[in-house]
């Protein structure tokens, strides 16, 4: 039986991978339209598309990253609309702001928390229901990320389009607001190797094998140099998306982990939150 596959579909599959038309329609085709698949086939392909990110986007809204006064605890709120045009009126980026400021303020959470909270008298979640019926869109608190830790960094790019919070094992302002930019251009998978989750990791490796055993000039070679091949390329997609091992934005010679060393042997980043429009 033949799965009719869709042009949304395509176009949703060419969006999340850059991919051309006809090979995202290929890549859907060959995979009885199942999206996830369908990345692997193409990657599986040599086409360069992006290891799968948490699905952690939101298309228009405010995203704002704050912390508390001592900066052991930060937030990220993201206030989600229908359209750029209302995210870009400063009635709504104060609208949100004064949301994200109550986050702060209560120590929340989660989404259910803040929904609750009281400001001027009314619940957050009423206020929102009549700011939907003011304008007309659909708006809702679409993220929530909060971070606890001897010291947090809190970055806000783009005219609120993204939100990063770095946690660190202890204070520096500098070296966190340096760290969260480099989340903010980078978009790594983890803190290190040994945060990337199992599965990722095991779906990259894959991949990997799968591409090296279609690769004709593999033919013939030792199990033991194609598996240390393969390593290889594993390793390589680590320094790609781990952000201990990327290349530091600020000076490419270093890596971050070379970075942090020069601010101070002892300093970690133990996590970090992304939130983006997009």
């Amino acid at each position: 039986m033949s799965v009719t596959i869709s042009a949304s579909d395509v176009n949703k599959l060419r969006q999340a991978t850059g991919a051309g038309m006809m090979d995202c329609r290929k890549a859907l085709t060959e995979t009885n339209n199942d999206f996830e698949a369908a990345i692997d086939w193409l990657r599986k392909q040599g086409q360069k598309v992006a290891a799968k990110r948490s699905d952690r986007e939101a298309k228009e809204g405010v995203v704002l990253a704050k912390t508390t006064a001592d900066n052991k605890t930060g937030y990220i709120v993201c206030i989600s609309c229908e359209t750029d045009f209302v995210s870009k009126n400063a009635d709504f980026v104060a609208f949100a702001q004064s949301i994200a400021d109550a986050a702060v303020e209560n120590k929340v959470n989660s989404v259910e928390e803040l929904n609750n909270i009281v400001i001027n008298g009314a619940k957050v979640a009423d206020l929102i229901n009549d700011k939907l019926a003011a304008i007309g869109e659909k708006i809702e608190i679409n993220k929530f990320e909060k971070v606890d830790a001897p010291f947090v960094a809190s970055y806000i790019h783009g005219a609120n389009r993204m939100g990063v919070l770095v946690a660190m094992s202890s204070e520096a302002a500098e070296a966190g607001k340096d760290i969260a930019m480099q989340i903010a251009a980078m978009n790594p998978l983890g803190v290190d190797s040994d945060s990337i989750p199992a599965d990722v990791v095991a779906r990259e490796r894959a991949i990997v094998m799968e591409t090296m055993q279609a690769d004709p000039k593999m033919a013939g070679k030792p199990e033991e140099m194609v598996t240390k091949i393969a390593e290889g390329k594993l390793n390589a997609f680590f320094k790609e998306n781990t952000l201990m091992a990327q290349a530091f934005v600020k000076d490419g010679g270093k890596s971050v982990a070379d970075y942090l060393k020069g601010v101070n042997a002892d300093l970690k980043v133990t996590s970090f939150k992304r939130v983006a429009l997009g």
